[in-house]
């Protein structure tokens, strides 16, 4: 049975996504997760414990399980573990992004360098650290801006500013965000900055891709049909294949594959975020690793009868009719996952004859609507009713407290649809919506001692 490494931050759904494809596959999953090593296989799920913060002994720790049986691939989910999956495959000779490279791609500042030196278009940009003069700084930004930390995701501590008095409350706001007990944890220096950049219009995508062997190649376009105009920047939906024109798709879909060559990633998964107007294309962020969440439910790839074959492929990046984004391709083969697809690719199989699947579909990341504390929810059967919606699922548990954006990190869940057109899926979805109340207790405030 081949091995491959799977590091992370959590067990979650996403892990639990990766165990299925890997059971389908007949393939062992090795976890490295950031656990307590005090505690002896606390979830019996035989991981090991690892920190995202201490290559030496955690490349140590993955270097002793590989003398257990040779690991075949690696993965990282999320941004923090993949400069670790990065040192671990340079340890084993496994494909995957060069440390550098990775590393670049978790911090945001050295992102934008390497974007501009490559002669992409970036907004002007300067770093500061998080005990600067706040009030110094906002007489000498343009505006609107936006404050943001330099290795942070899911537009967690995002801000747009308009003016000196909202640049200064924001950049304490986010100060309080970087000195929060969860982020210190992470150990991670570039947390002590935050990214003060011009403020782009335009409409927003995000880009589902894969690099094979320096090649970049793209698995799905999404738009996000939401404005995301600030102060914050929660993202809702994300809807594929995208309604704009072609030129528009190809320009986002260049600009992804010139951005990843900028940072200098190779091989295995990237998901990217652009912002495009009359300017042009702006690549936002491109993360060493794929969508997170339970996102990447709404990807499903057709694999043709006679299996994993690129020798038919020829044409760019984004051809309407060749390339991994090609829609409507017939098939007589069948469909596989997201994560079955990148498991495959990790294992040293070409996946570009694969292609996503015919179909319109999204998905919903269900949004945080205020502070306090998660009682339950109302309507999910008659969300799951409404035609096109293929599932609804609340990831909140009863008691949990609430955070929304900018101090949150998380949603109340997801929920996915399918459809002939992209518009009919997010009419879906914003309907089924509609038909869920949550049931939030706002917390009071304590009473002084004494």
């Amino acid at each position: 049975m081949k091995r491959v490494l799977l590091l992370a931050t959590t067990t979650g759904y996403q892990t639990r996504s990766f165990g299925d494809a890997a059971s389908a596959l007949g393939v062992e999953l090795i976890f490295g997760l950031d656990r307590c090593r005090g505690l002896e296989d606390p979830w019996g799920d035989h991981s090991l414990a690892v920190r995202f913060y201490d290559d030496p002994r955690s490349v140590a720790a993955i270097a002793s399980a590989s003398q257990d049986g040779p690991i075949s691939g690696i993965l990282a989910l999320g941004d923090q573990p993949t400069v670790l999956a990065a040192r671990a495959a340079e340890l084993l000779h496994l494909p995957f992004h060069s440390p550098a490279a990775a590393r670049t791609s978790r911090n945001k500042l050295d992102s934008r360098n390497a974007l501009m030196a490559a002669g992409l278009r970036v907004p002007w940009f300067a770093a500061a650290d998080i005990d600067d003069d706040h009030d110094r700084l906002a007489s000498r930004v343009p505006y609107p801006s936006v404050i943001k930390p330099l290795a942070l995701s899911g537009s967690r501590g995002v801000i747009r500013v308009d003016n000196p008095h909202a640049f200064s409350t924001a950049f304490r706001r986010v100060r309080q965000i970087l000195r929060a007990p969860d982020i210190k944890t992470m150990k991670d220096p570039a947390l002590r900055q935050v990214l003060i950049e011009g403020y782009i219009p335009g409409v927003e995508f995000a880009v589902e891709g894969l690099m094979h062997h320096g090649v970049f190649e793209a698995l799905a376009l999404f738009d996000k049909p939401d404005p995301l105009d600030g102060p914050f920047f929660e993202e809702t939906i994300y809807v594929t294949p995208s309604a704009h024109d072609a030129a528009i798709q190809e320009a986002v879909l260049t600009a992804v594959a010139a951005a990843t060559a900028a940072i200098g990633l190779s091989h295995g998964p990237v998901h990217a975020e652009c912002r495009a107007n009359a300017d042009g294309v702006f690549v936002l962020e491109v993360a060493a690793r794929p969508i997170g969440g339970l996102c990447a439910r709404a990807l499903r790839f057709d694999v043709p009868r006679a299996g994993i074959d690129p020798g038919t492929r020829s044409g760019p990046i984004g051809s309407r009719e060749t390339g991994l984004l090609a829609q409507g391709r017939q098939t007589e083969g069948h469909t596989i996952s997201l994560e079955e697809l990148l498991l495959r690719h990790a294992l040293g199989e070409d996946v570009r004859g694969c292609r996503r699947e015919a179909c319109a579909s999204g998905v919903m990341m269900m949004p945080i609507p205020n502070a306090g504390v998660y009682r339950g929810v109302r309507g999910v059967a008659e969300a799951r009713a409404v035609a096109l919606v293929e599932d609804v699922i609340i990831t909140a548990k009863p008691g949990q407290r609430l955070v929304p954006l900018p101090e949150g990190a998380s949603y109340l869940g997801f929920m996915f649809a399918t459809a002939g057109l992209g518009e009919d899926v997010v009419a879906a979805l914003r309907a089924a919506h509609g038909r869920l109340h949550f049931d939030i207790d706002r917390e009071l405030p304590l009473a002084p001692s004494g």
